[in-house]
């Protein structure tokens, strides 16, 4: 019997959708902390040239409690944490100092109840799937206590999360019931460090590799389906806020780990260390993940902290190339370094955006423009993501912006407000979330929602 009108125009139309995806290219994933491979690095194709009047296309928005951690997305869901705050406010929350509080806020800890979530939704529309939630009083700095900083990982049917007080858990990605969990002040003394535990968790092989703190417990890999410990390695006097990193140099796969102390490369499947360079973060304040091209390896931190190590062609020793001044290296705080054919392109202290040479830190050029736009800003920070020949900037005010980046400058093509800040921090209202980028779509959140926008080119 032949289709009615209705239906077979309706029919023609969901073939003509599908054949249009189908002919940008396969959709891909952005699992964990910065994207598949951990590299910021956007490989969808069909993916639009500049922003429509009036911006992209919402697709979706969900509400959501508040926090830092991104979003990850994988297998037709998106995962995210946040915090639902308990009774009472912060100026009232007790004090956690033996005698008089830091004069500085920053340094100022309360004790704040709530609790935490892993969020699941439906790609699609956003609708909630599950949660799971946890009781979670949090003792750290109070003006930066709103949430969970860490990006869940997922791998296969499993997804890791790992709160701001060191809660981590292994819960099944399709229903969300837990499979394992560890508490890393109860299993491992770990002293909360003033703005939480923040390090990514990285899936390598069969572990589950962990920044956690403490004498010989920095790092500690898990058996990725047990939860069972596999190895633990390295001491430092804080663990620090970097997440770990596996990259090959010299023909070796190598673990970076940038702790309070140093940027050390261990083996990944032992804990066994390679090499150890001393590089110091202000404040223990290692936060951008190493970046890697070739044998070298750069890395940098609040106030004016940058370096570069080159690796041995055998990949078992290092040594420092060079360290940044005032003038030579990017020193960014909350953003990851990208490095492109011998360049570093990141956001530096008051949200100037500058480009550099790897091998000697000279900076070539430098920009408020992503961030502030002519002026320096007090924190202002910019994401970086690389989509082909292009990049997309994500800066603290919910802007998005399409922009080519070279030796010769910045170029900007496009600029799209997608979100609102809502975080308020040094007389400015920013968000610090890392938006993911996947199916043709971006997701960044704030700390009432979640937001999904339409990245791709309308087929022709």
């Amino acid at each position: 019997m032949p289709l009615s009108t209705s239906l077979h125009s309706a029919f023609m139309k969901l073939v003509l959708a599908w054949f249009a995806v189908s002919s940008l290219g396969q959709a891909e994933d952005w699992p964990q902390w910065l994207g598949t491979n951990r590299d910021a690095d956007w490989r969808e194709e069909g993916i639009i040239d500049r922003f429509p009047e009036g911006g992209p296309t919402l697709r979706w928005q969900t509400k959501l409690g508040a926090g830092y951690s991104g979003p990850a997305v994988a297998d037709g869901k998106v995962f995210v944490m946040d915090r639902l705050a308990g009774e009472g406010d912060s100026a009232g929350a007790k004090l956690l100092h033996d005698g008089p509080p830091p004069r500085n806020i920053n340094f100022v800890r309360k004790l704040l109840p709530g609790g935490e979530r892993l969020v699941c939704l439906n790609e699609i529309d956003g609708k909630l799937l599950w949660a799971h939630e946890w009781d979670c009083p949090y003792t750290t700095v109070a003006a930066y206590a709103i949430g969970p900083r860490a990006t869940p990982t997922v791998d296969g049917a499993r997804v890791y999360a790992l709160g701001a007080e060191g809660n981590l858990f292994c819960l099944n990605s399709k229903t969300g019931v837990v499979h394992w969990s560890r508490d890393f002040k109860k299993d491992y003394g770990l002293e909360i460090p003033e703005w939480g535990t923040a390090a990514h968790p990285l899936v390598h092989g069969e572990h589950l590799i962990c920044i956690i703190g403490g004498k010989g417990t920095t790092c500690v890999a898990f058996d990725k389906v047990t939860g069972r410990e596999l190895w633990r390695a390295l001491s430092a006097e804080q663990p620090g806020y970097c997440p770990p990193i596996v990259r090959r140099i010299g023909g070796t796969e190598q673990l970076l780990v940038w702790h309070s102390d140093a940027l050390e490369s261990l083996n990944p499947d032992n804990g066994e260390v390679y090499w150890s360079v001393q590089i110091k973060p202000t404040y223990a304040m290692s936060i951008g993940q190493p970046v890697v091209e070739g044998n070298r390896v750069y890395v940098m931190g609040f106030n004016r902290v940058s370096a570069c190590v080159e690796v041995a062609e055998d990949g078992k020793t290092a040594k420092l190339l060079w360290k940044g001044t005032t003038r030579r290296g990017i020193a960014g705080v909350h953003n990851t370094a990208f490095i492109q054919d011998g360049l570093i392109y990141a956001c530096g202290p008051n949200g100037k955006y500058s480009c550099a040479r790897l091998v000697n830190g000279e900076t070539l050029w430098s920009t408020f423009t992503p961030a502030e736009g002519s002026r320096p800003a007090s924190w202002a920070n910019v994401f970086t993501v690389r989509n082909g020949n292009r990049f997309f900037l994500a800066n603290d005010y919910g802007e998005l912006i399409i922009a080519k980046l070279s030796a010769g400058g910045y170029s900007e093509i496009s600029r799209a407000k997608l979100i609102e800040p809502t975080h308020r921090v040094a007389g400015r209202t920013l968000v610090w979330s890392h938006p993911a980028f996947a199916n043709r779509s971006v997701y960044l959140r704030n700390d009432k929602e979640i937001r999904c926008y339409s990245l791709a080119k309308r087929a022709q």
